[in-house]
């Protein structure tokens, strides 16, 4: 953009628009901002804590961060980069919660071991090396490893529990994990908002066109569905964040920047305990490698967290089909979305991931035991009665335009903007919610590329983020240092 929004509309009260519009409102005091939800809660799809299939992704545990390569070594290129912007997340909370952003007394961030767990000789070796890479940075110097069947029992004595001694298991335990309700923070940083004389949150309101103007402003029409009128207003700069809606609304925009993409919703189903004395017993996320041709966000993990100050206990996720988009959303999401630029990339994504359709339609005719089976593997003495089948939410496996394959998927994040940068949306999932505010940096870096280089948002950004604009991966120093200055405010144990 070539001068400043005077107007600033989001789509989606989820967690990357609650960042970005807390962000641009310190950068951009004087700014109006709107904040656009079709349900009539903040932060209820793919933000809120039952929803979300990882919470706290800091690549501590997440084994599809760290890829066998052909060579034989293991890159944790990714791994790096995504513990990094967990702790540029972790800055960024930690201001919030020293301006007294976040009223509740129930913390939205909690300590929680994160670990590893794998059996077979060809897997602890695969965990050794990545082990061994990993640990030679600041980030993961604290990683522990152990192949002590006694060691490991103290660990996740759960887990533990009628297994053969003589099984060959390995683990590697980050003690300075977290668990993120990621629910509680976009609702707090969305309730400090509505305190701001500029900011206006409206809720229960649909999108219905959003057409780009000659003078480049955004003209949007809007359904009010409580009072079913439909109204006008119009943004500066616009910003969708809607979750696996948002390639819809992009769709909205006829930008030639969104054309072909397409997108595969994956829906998520959870074991969910309901055994108190089970769910106490353990205390920790732990994650496995996923199975061949499966996406990143179905890695199995046995995982702690705390919804509302009480310990939950999870095993998942399994995938499901559905044609919706969003879990409130609607069974046309799919076949509406389909267009002459994007039904060929679509249709050749899925020819050339043939494993991935295999292990989706493998994963949705399971019965009931089979899932059960899958858990006894990472919990060998567990009941059938202790666990019931919970709905999580809906992913959007997004899928791009190539020119040599015709179609490609995208895992991760993508920010796709317009020419000039008066709009931005967001696609994609894994890992999302935890490096959103490394994903927002980016957007202002496309949108706001000028701006960003002024001394005035040099310094808003800095105060937001201390290390903005350095590297914790090459600086050990300041990555304890950081480690420990947020530990300390975000009351986390070291």
């Amino acid at each position: 953009m070539t001068q400043l929004p005077k107007r600033i509309c989001f789509i989606g009260a989820g967690i990357m628009s609650a960042t970005l519009a807390v962000i641009l409102n310190k950068l951009i005091p004087a700014a109006n901002i709107d904040i656009y939800e079709r349900l009539d809660k903040i932060g209820a799809e793919s933000s809120d804590a039952w929803n979300n299939a990882g919470t706290g992704h800091s690549a501590f545990c997440e084994l599809n961060y760290t890829p066998l390569l052909k060579n034989g070594s293991v890159d944790i290129s990714k791994a790096l980069r995504i513990s990094q912007s967990f702790e540029e997340s972790k800055q960024f909370w930690a201001y919030l919660k020293q301006q007294d952003t976040f009223p509740a007394k129930i913390p939205f961030i909690n300590d929680i071991d994160h670990m590893s767990f794998v059996w077979g000789e060809e897997n602890i070796a695969f965990l050794k090396k990545r082990y061994q890479a990993l640990t030679k940075y600041a980030m993961f110097e604290d990683m522990l490893f152990s192949e002590d069947f006694d060691e490991i029992s103290q660990w996740i004595p759960l887990m533990m529990k009628g297994r053969n001694s003589n099984e060959k298991i390995a683990v590697t335990r980050m003690a300075i994990g977290t668990d993120v309700n990621f629910g509680a923070i976009t609702r707090g940083m969305i309730q400090y908002l509505e305190t701001l004389e500029n900011v206006t949150v409206h809720l229960g309101q649909e999108i219905q066109e959003l057409d780009k103007q000659h003078n480049g402003t955004w003209k949007i029409k809007i359904e009010d569905l409580s009072h079913h009128k439909d109204y006008v207003t119009t943004a500066d700069f616009l910003f969708i964040g809607a979750g696996g809606g948002a390639l819809t609304l992009l769709e909205k925009t006829d930008i030639p920047e969104g054309k072909g993409y397409g997108g595969f919703p994956i829906s998520g189903q959870w074991l969910r305990c309901t055994n108190e004395k089970v769910i106490a017993q353990h205390e920790a996320k732990v994650y496995g490698k996923a199975a061949t041709g499966s996406p990143p966000m179905s890695v199995p993990h046995l995982d702690t967290r705390m919804m509302q100050g009480k310990k939950a206990l999870l095993f998942g996720p399994y995938a499901g089909f559905s044609t919706k988009f969003l879990k409130n959303g609607s069974y046309f999401d799919l076949p509406l979305s389909l267009e002459v630029h994007n039904i060929w990339p679509m249709i050749s994504a899925g020819f050339h991931n043939f494993k991935l359709t295999k292990y989706l339609v493998e994963q949705v005719i399971q019965s009931p035991e089979d899932r059960f089976k899958a858990l006894q593997a990472y919990y060998p003495e567990a009941q059938f009665d202790d666990w019931q089948l919970a709905i999580a939410g809906q992913r959007v496996q997004i899928i791009k335009k190539d020119q040599d394959d015709g179609g490609i998927l995208k895992f991760g994040t993508e920010i796709v903007k317009d020419n000039d940068g008066t709009m931005a949306c967001l696609l994609g999932a894994s890992p999302g919610a935890s490096t959103s505010v490394s994903i927002m940096l980016d957007v202002l870096k496309q949108c706001f590329p000028t701006f960003l280089k002024t001394k005035g948002w040099q310094q808003a950004l800095k105060e937001m983020i201390p290390t903005y604009g350095q590297s914790l991966i090459e600086n050990a120093e300041m990555c304890k240092k950081t480690r420990a200055r947020t530990t300390r405010i975000l009351k986390l144990e070291s």
